[in-house]
């Protein structure tokens, strides 16, 4: 009977029209997230991430932890541990890392000027829900095979080695984790030592595609509008694999209009103050704006993300910042 109920659930769901795209920002993509893809997860079997803990929403995409769901015990954070956070299961630190803009300035300067890393920090494939601690402690930490610490979280079994800088999940997602982080290196071309490749794929063979991946690939699918081709067995990760990177072409930043490209010359000689249209162009995402001179995020702000001031002060009455890479 669960089975059948499950099928016409799948059958039903397929008639839902999918977002008119995916989301652009990291808060954005919480949302939907939650509204479109964990919405009923709080309460199911399956629970957050890292210890099956099962919580109660709150506000737009937070929640509140249900330690006993679990047997979960905190270890030193308690406001983190009574709490979900939206985990990267591929970090942030790890992916931006890869990208020139966060050796410029770091996270923020990336989601300022770098359509791809917005891209990364948004892909739906890359977020779970997760108790805050764990979430906090695995930290950037790649993942691994940990030696010990039995309890570190009460009945929770995922570990994390502080020393060694690894972070080893339950079983029940070891393949999720694994496929996840297949397809966020392969869509957007990162580089991954091999003995994560290793590991990863020894996970990926011993933890096959649950019901639930499968759910959740297809919610994410619809949104997305593609879907993880490692969890649907289209591609394979082998030790020599090479990523094929088609998120870091969709996300390249469409080029900017002749128009907007130079100033004129009445904006050339006023350093920004009262110029041609196009010469402060904002970007309405990230509330970050630049000057067609001495900025180099101005050809980077995506076509659909523009717009444009005739000055300065016009762009910051609006609420617009400038840009901390202009130089």
């Amino acid at each position: 009977m669960k089975s059948l109920l499950y099928a016409l659930t799948l059958l039903f769901s397929f008639t839902f029209p999918a977002l008119a795209s995916p989301p652009a920002t990291f808060t954005e993509a919480k949302v939907v997230a939650k509204q479109k893809v964990y919405m009923d997860q709080a309460s199911s079997a399956m629970g957050d991430l890292y210890c099956g803990c099962k919580w109660t929403w709150v506000g737009k995409s937070g929640g509140r932890i249900d330690a006993a769901s679990c047997g979960y015990q905190t270890r030193k954070q308690q406001n983190r541990a009574e709490r979900t956070e939206w985990e990267h299961i591929v970090p942030a630190y790890t992916f931006g890392n890869q990208r020139q803009c966060w050796k410029n300035g770091g996270r923020e300067h990336c989601v300022d000027d770098d359509p791809v890393f917005r891209a990364m920090e948004a892909d739906l494939f890359n977020l779970y829900p997760a108790v805050g601690e764990v979430n906090g402690d695995r930290s950037n930490f790649n993942y691994g095979m940990v030696a010990g610490n039995p309890g570190q979280y009460g009945q929770c079994s995922t570990k994390v080695d502080f020393v060694q800088r690894a972070a080893e999940p339950r079983d029940e997602v070891k393949g999720l984790v694994a496929r996840t982080t297949f397809y966020m290196y392969d869509r957007y071309k990162l580089s991954m030592s091999r003995q994560q490749q290793q590991l990863l794929m020894a996970w990926d063979k011993q933890h096959p595609v649950s019901a639930w991946e499968k759910e959740r690939n297809r919610r994410i699918a619809s949104i997305m509008g593609h879907a993880n081709p490692f969890v649907t067995g289209e591609r394979k990760w082998t030790a020599n694999y090479k990523p094929q990177g088609s998120g870091v072409v969709q996300a390249a930043p469409a080029a900017v209009p002749r128009a907007q490209a130079k100033p004129s010359l009445a904006s050339a000689g006023s350093a920004g103050s009262a110029g041609s249209a196009g010469a402060v162009l904002g970007n309405r995402n990230s509330h970050v704006y630049h000057l067609s001179v001495g900025c180099p995020g101005y050809a980077q702000v995506a076509a659909k993300n523009q717009v444009t001031f005739a000055t300065e002060g016009e762009a910051q009455a609006a609420g617009y910042r400038k840009a901390g890479n202009c130089r």
